[in-house]
């Protein structure tokens, strides 16, 4: 075999020399296509268009991430960032499958939830003190009832004559009853997510609760809430019982210790059943209408105690009034001093045995009727025993609403209300 020549050598080093050169130089070459493939690949996935254009989300810090469907993994925006995507301003008010968005589309917030829990736990972070104090303060009329409102066109004669900036209604009507006509006026749309109520039961305890919530909750303004039933009709103009109201700076709520049948009450739910909420010598009976103040209206949505007590069925129904002694304890065992212990509404109860006050029929219906319900003196809770203050024995406040009329009594009442009912 032939020995290779240097010259021979020399010519296969050159031939292999540019082999070298090339496969040294591509090599980085190759990785570098490869790095920048995947960046553009990153990047058009973020811009979902046009993947021969870089475009990067300008990214609103206030917003929520989640809510705007980026995941954990989405690369942060680069900086400087180009000019963003503008996005269409959202109508709220419109239905997104009508507007052609996908499911996936970020939602409107929904409104506060209906149940009993939310409810509370919103209005017991209501502030308790009315605002602004700019502003001026408001009555809250609250109606609990199973009815259409029987004396409505006399409540919106006594509505017409003031301010509507001075007063909100709010109605709780129970849902299995039908209410005809429907409510209209000043009662259209007051009509609150309402349950239904049945004497003997908690249920129009749950209801003024309802109530108190919806109204601390509507109107910051609202600084006295005032509960009616159906039967109420009012006995002095708006303006005399505006000024009676807000000029008070405690609630008007009937506070009675030493009743008789205290005890088939309390233990209406079992002997021991309120036991250790509530003792036999806490607890206290009341008027089932009332005005109350708004830091005591803030007291009973936050209430949670007392109320796991008043709340329980009761075992022998014909000692079951939780609406007439829920109040009157929570208020007398916390904070007896604000309150005058008494009620604005007349009701009249002399020889009546079956658990309803007497009813004034149209036939009775008249000036005399009015003027003389207008002199009683309320009944006073004891001073000294319901820890209100001394003065008590020296009120006498006035009786702004009285009840019960029957419901035919409206053409009567309509008749004198301008010369009699709302003369002051």
């Amino acid at each position: 075999m032939l020995s290779p020549t240097p010259l021979s050598l020399f010519c296969a080093l050159l031939l292999c020399l540019p082999l070298a050169v090339v496969f040294t130089v591509r090599t980085p070459t190759t990785a570098s296509t490869t790095s920048i493939t995947t960046i553009t690949t990153t990047i058009t996935i973020g811009s979902h268009k046009n993947p021969g254009t870089i475009v990067v989300h300008k990214l609103d810090r206030t917003q929520n991430y989640q809510k705007m469907e980026l995941q954990s993994t989405t690369a942060p925006p680069l900086s400087p960032p180009p000019e963003a995507i503008v996005v269409p301003k959202l109508d709220r008010t419109q239905n997104h499958q009508e507007m052609g968005l996908e499911s996936t589309t970020a939602q409107p917030l929904p409104p506060p939830p209906d149940d009993e829990d939310s409810l509370f736990r919103s209005a017991s972070l209501a502030n308790p003190k009315p605002s602004p104090r700019t502003s001026p303060k408001k009555v809250a009329f609250m109606f609990l009832t199973t009815a259409a409102l029987p004396f409505a066109p006399l409540w919106e004669l006594y509505f017409n004559q003031t301010s509507k900036n001075l007063f909100n209604i709010y109605v709780h009507a129970d849902p299995t009853y039908q209410y005809e006509p429907p409510f209209s006026g000043v009662f259209a749309h007051r009509v609150i997510p309402s349950k239904p109520t049945r004497r003997y039961t908690p249920t129009l305890t749950s209801a003024a609760r309802r109530l108190l919530a919806r109204a601390l909750l509507d109107d910051p303004s609202n600084a006295m809430f005032a509960l009616l039933s159906p039967s109420c009709v009012p006995l002095h103009s708006f303006k005399f019982t505006y000024k009676t109201l807000i000029s008070s700076k405690k609630s008007f709520i009937e506070i009675l210790q030493n009743e008789g049948g205290a005890f088939g009450r309390w233990a209406a739910r079992g002997e021991d059943a309120m036991l250790p909420e509530v003792k036999l010598e806490e607890f206290r009976i009341g008027s089932q209408f009332w005005v109350l103040t708004r830091k005591h209206a803030s007291l009973v949505v936050r209430d949670r105690r007392l109320w796991s007590k008043f709340k329980l069925p009761c075992l022998v129904w014909s000692t079951c009034y939780p609406e007439e002694n829920y109040f009157p304890t929570l208020l007398s065992m916390g904070d007896p001093r604000r309150c005058v212990p008494a009620t604005l509404t007349h009701v009249d109860w002399r020889g009546q045995f079956d658990g309803h006050p007497r009813t004034y029929e149209a036939s009775e219906v008249g000036p005399n009727l009015i003027l003389s319900l207008r002199k009683y003196r309320p009944r006073y809770g004891d001073d000294r025993t319901n820890g209100s203050d001394s003065s008590v024995s020296k009120r006498r406040d006035p009786f702004l609403f009285a009840r019960k009329f029957s419901f035919n009594s409206i053409e009567p009442l309509m008749s004198i209300a301008i010369d009699v009912l709302f003369k002051d």
